[in-house]
């Protein structure tokens, strides 16, 4: 889900919130400190084929997370629905993918379940469109605003722009800044141009890109992938070097003005909430642009005993399921403030 969305986590541009190093206001902009990759989120450990057939099981277009507990989705998840799912539990037979259980989401805007497996919810971010000046005016307040305008005075401009090597550079750039962003390893530091190439042209016939551009330097920037239902932001990135020019609102804010021109409804930004992590400030950035938490369904079929007695015992979440809650906030607290020493 390389990264497809991480149903692990993001950061404040696709895996986006604040930089660790900054307090934030409640509606200052995450800055770049972590991407919300909603890529990553997707494909933890292969890429998906941007041709694939989602009633096929094979090994680039299925990823496979877990040890003990094997657990497959589809590699695009955020951006493919599964219309047959028997279909996909039949395929799993004469593929070489192993796995123990199969999951799978609904995506809005029909979040009503639909499919007698057994299912949990699991939520994304999603910002309704109607028109721009109805997300202006009424779905963000002053603050976000302001910092809409504050970029346009910083003379941040935002531009669509093909995804050629001197985007490909920016790009680049922009991941080899640091290699600690919001607390913790940041997994794209280290990739160079081609790398990033490589990594993006899956979907390419659907995906439009923008660059946050301050003179000639690219300071952040913006993948949209489109499909007949929804707009997902997969990658949204800034530099920390320029978080006072405030450049992921302005990204945001073209995503709205795109989709409201382009007559799409929703833009989906990988999740609201993960899992025990709750609310923190990438959740505001969020909401306070015009997110908002929905709930879907996620599926789960077993695919071997195994996988249907971790089912029956709810033992598919693995250790983190059976950590109280104020002991894993202070891991993760734990975990930031190592990486952050290192940084440092």
């Amino acid at each position: 889900m390389q990264q497809h969305a991480e149903y692990i986590e993001p950061s404040s541009a696709g895996t986006v919130s604040c930089d660790s190093e900054r307090s934030c206001g409640k509606d200052a902009d995450p800055g770049p400190g972590r991407c919300d990759d909603a890529s990553r989120m997707a494909t933890p450990d292969r890429t998906a084929d941007q041709s694939m057939d989602t009633n096929v099981v094979t090994p680039a277009a299925i990823s496979v997370r877990g040890s003990m507990i094997k657990i497959a989705a589809l590699a695009a998840e955020p951006y493919e629905d599964v219309a047959d799912p028997q279909a996909v539990v039949r395929s799993f037979a004469g593929s070489r993918v192993s796995a123990d259980l199969f999951t799978f989401i609904q995506r809005p805007p029909d979040t009503t379940p639909k499919f007698d497996y057994a299912v949990e919810w699991d939520n994304m971010a999603v910002l309704e469109v109607t028109d721009y000046d109805h997300w202006w005016t009424k779905q963000v307040n002053d603050k976000t605003r302001n910092l809409v305008r504050k970029a346009e005075k910083k003379g941040v401009v935002v531009r669509q722009v093909p995804f050629d090597e001197a985007l490909q550079r920016g790009i680049a750039d922009i991941y080899n800044e640091t290699p600690i962003r919001q607390g913790r390893q940041f997994w794209h530091y280290g990739k160079d141009a081609g790398t990033v190439r490589r990594e993006n042209e899956e979907y390419a016939d659907r995906s439009e890109y923008f660059a946050a551009f301050h003179g000639d330097e690219i300071i952040g920037f913006m993948r949209l992938v489109h499909d007949e239902k929804l707009t997902n932001i997969m990658y949204i990135l800034s530099k920390i070097a320029h978080r006072e020019k405030a450049p992921n609102n302005a990204l945001i804010a073209h995503a709205v003005k795109r989709c409201a021109a382009f007559g799409r409804r929703d833009i989906v930004y990988a999740k609201y909430v993960y899992g025990k992590k709750g609310e923190d400030k990438l959740t505001d950035f969020k909401r306070h642009n015009g997110f908002r938490k929905i709930d879907i369904p996620r599926y789960y079929i077993p695919l071997t005993l195994k996988g249907r007695m971790a089912l029956q015992f709810h033992l598919h979440h693995g250790v983190q399921s059976v950590i109280p809650q104020r002991l894993y906030t202070h891991l993760v607290a734990l975990r930031n403030s190592w990486y952050g020493s290192r940084a440092s």
